[in-house]
């Protein structure tokens, strides 16, 4: 039986909306193709609202909250019109993250699902990590059930987005948890020289890295702490943000990007994984790629353009049928949840 689903998904690094169209089939095993796929760029007001979103009153918040599902019903509206799509089971939506707080039992991910469904009159699922968090988990990361039954052929999964995370069987579970901050760094940095990014790394590579800042981000306690961990915003609000001052923008780029890579090779190193698939928007960062490589043996593997781009939003789809289907879509040994379950709201 073949299930046609629509999966969206806004990241930390605020690129845009990702739109993914994508057919699963479960036979022996599950199965997929991408069939149409798109990123949709925020407008400036409406990346300025998403960035700001963490700052506002509650009842602007509720507010933005349902403004925000109407815009998102709009968007995948418009998308079916555009590529004339059929027989869509339903719309499974991330939406955007502005609070991550599950040692206090909350994560707040805007984009009321019930506007969506009266923008599209499709079903929808949506608000995949309260239900995790109540349950005593990170809320996150969600897509090693994807990585699980969608990417099995890869000893290892990682995305390289806002912030990066792995996903890898060890000893028999499926482990996963967030490295390091990411793109929610590196894209504020370039930023502050009128960049929306930093283009291959380009800027990084000139830069001269500073070793004392190096040293202090190193230090940082969540990288001594056990998986299963998080990272939100709030996070490199209070620890990371503060140390990036003073200190020219070009060294911060180069130190940042080391810092990461030292990050990130030392998880693969201590796993002893054989090969990797890396995916997200860091994966076109050919210099923080080239300071993996060098520090490690594992095979990289760098997929094609639609699996870099799209795999978030494709296995939220896949979240979405899943929980259709009453079948476990979190895995409390990536998380940290007290059960597997299946989450998400179905309107």
């Amino acid at each position: 039986m073949k299930t046609l689903a629509i999966g969206l998904m806004s990241g930390t690094s605020l690129d845009g909306l990702d739109i993914c169209f994508a057919e699963f089939e479960k036979q022996d095993t599950w199965t997929f193709k991408i069939l149409k796929a798109e990123t949709l760029p925020y407008s400036k007001e409406w990346e300025n609202k998403l960035r700001s979103s963490i700052h506002l009153s509650a009842e602007d918040l509720l507010e933005l909250h349902s403004e925000y599902g109407f815009y998102l019903g709009q968007q995948v509206k418009e998308f079916i019109r555009k590529y004339q799509l059929e027989n869509i089971s339903l719309i499974a939506s991330h939406g955007h993250t502005v609070f991550h707080q599950p040692q206090k039992k909350f994560t707040l991910q805007i984009g009321d699902g019930r506007a969506i469904k009266l923008e599209t009159g499709l079903p929808v699922v949506y608000d995949f990590r309260s239900q995790d968090v109540l349950m005593k988990g990170n809320g996150a990361p969600l897509v090693p059930i994807g990585d699980a039954l969608l990417f099995s052929d890869y000893d290892a999964c990682l995305n390289l987005g806002g912030f990066s995370n792995i996903s890898l069987q060890l000893n028999g579970q499926r482990i996963a948890f967030d490295i390091a901050p990411v793109n929610i760094i590196l894209n504020q940095l370039a930023q502050k020289l009128n960049l929306s990014f930093d283009e291959n790394g380009n800027l990084a590579r000139e830069g001269k890295i500073n070793e004392e800042l190096l040293s202090r981000l190193n230090s940082l306690d969540f990288y001594q702490q056990p998986h299963p961990k998080s990272l939100g915003v709030e996070w490199c609000n209070e620890y990371v943000f503060p140390m990036l001052e003073n200190i020219e923008t070009a060294s911060l780029l180069a130190t940042v990007t080391e810092h990461i890579a030292q990050q990130i090779s030392n998880v693969i190193n201590k796993n002893n994984i054989r090969n990797i698939l890396f995916t997200g928007g860091g994966a076109y960062n050919t210099f923080l790629i080239e300071k993996i490589k060098a520090k490690t043996t594992s095979e990289i593997i760098i997929p094609f353009k639609e699996i870099i781009d799209y795999k978030e939003a494709l296995i939220f789809a896949f979240m979405g049928v899943l929980k259709m289907n009453s079948e476990i879509n979190v895995l409390s040994s990536a998380t940290g949840s007290t059960a597997d379950h299946s989450s998400g709201i179905i309107v």
